[in-house]
């Protein structure tokens, strides 16, 4: 669920929407990373100016949190 909203909603930001890949691993009992991996041009976009598009995310994430009670870390990451 969470991994579907974070693609849908980074395809919407980017120039590029066929390069986003998301992804999700677990790294402890109640921790998980989310990474976005992005064209190089749109890495920008999605960070946004003084990191405000990511924490938006971020926010947003943290809903679900509280209701699964899991934490989730962000990154995001140039395609290779």
């Amino acid at each position: 669920m969470v991994t579907q909203f974070v693609a849908e909603y980074a395809k919407l930001l980017v120039s590029h929407p066929e390069d986003i890949a998301v992804s999700i691993k677990n790294l402890e009992e109640n921790y998980n990373e989310i990474t976005i991996v992005a064209n190089g041009e749109d890495v920008g976009k999605l960070i946004g100016k003084e990191g405000r598009m990511i924490n938006s995310i971020k926010t947003v994430i943290s809903g679900c949190k509280a209701k699964g009670g899991t934490n989730y870390r962000v990154n995001v990451e140039a395609k290779k």
